[in-house]
C-alpha cells in the first residue's frame, strides 16, 4: 500500500489521471491544461498573464510530484508524469495577445512542438535531476511557445 504522500503526487504528476491515457498522454495533459484555461478566461475572467500567475504557482508542487513519481516509479521522467505538460502549456497561453481560440490553438501547437522538437536549451534542461528536469524542459518550451504568439500577436497575424 502506498502512503497518502505518494497518491497525493501521483494525483499531481499525472494532472488527476490524464496521464494514464493510453494514447498521447502529453497531448491529453496539455489538452486538459487548454480546457482549464480556456474554462478560467471564460467565467472567471482570467487574462494571459493569470496562466504565467498560475504556472508559477504549480511549479513548486509540480517539481515535488514529479521527482516523488520518479523515485517510487523508479523510471526515469516516467511518461505518465504531464503536470510538466500543464505547466508549459500555460506559460504557452501567457503569450496569447489577443486572446480567442485560434490563440489558444496556436498555443497547444506551439507547445507540443517544441516540447517535442526539443530546441537548445530545452533538451539540456533535461539532464537537471528529478522533478525539476522532468518540469524545467517544458516549462522552457512553454516560454519559446509564448514568445512566438507574442511576436505573431504584435503583428496581428492571429
Amino acid at each position: 500500500m502506498t502512503s497518502p504522500r505518494t497518491r497525493a503526487a501521483f494525483a499531481i504528476a499525472t494532472w488527476f489521471g490524464c496521464g494514464r491515457s493510453p494514447w498521447a498522454p502529453g497531448t491529453v495533459g496539455s489538452a486538459a491544461a487548454v480546457a482549464i484555461a480556456i474554462a478560467l478566461h471564460r467565467y472567471a475572467g482570467f487574462a494571459p498573464w493569470h496562466f504565467l500567475l498560475l504556472a508559477a504557482a504549480l511549479a513548486g508542487p509540480a517539481v515535488w510530484a514529479a521527482g516523488v513519481v520518479e523515485s517510487a516509479s523508479g523510471l526515469k521522467d516516467p511518461g505518465f508524469v504531464v503536470v510538466d505538460e500543464v505547466l508549459g502549456q500555460w506559460i504557452a497561453l501567457a503569450g496569447a495577445h489577443p486572446w480567442n481560440w485560434i490563440s489558444c490553438l496556436a498555443a497547444f501547437a506551439l507547445f507540443r512542438l517544441f516540447d517535442i522538437w526539443k530546441p537548445p536549451p530545452v533538451r539540456q534542461l533535461e539532464s537537471l535531476p528529478g522533478g525539476l528536469g522532468i518540469n524545467a524542459d517544458d516549462a522552457m518550451a512553454g516560454v519559446y511557445a509564448a514568445l512566438v504568439l507574442l511576436l505573431a500577436g504584435c503583428f496581428n497575424l492571429y
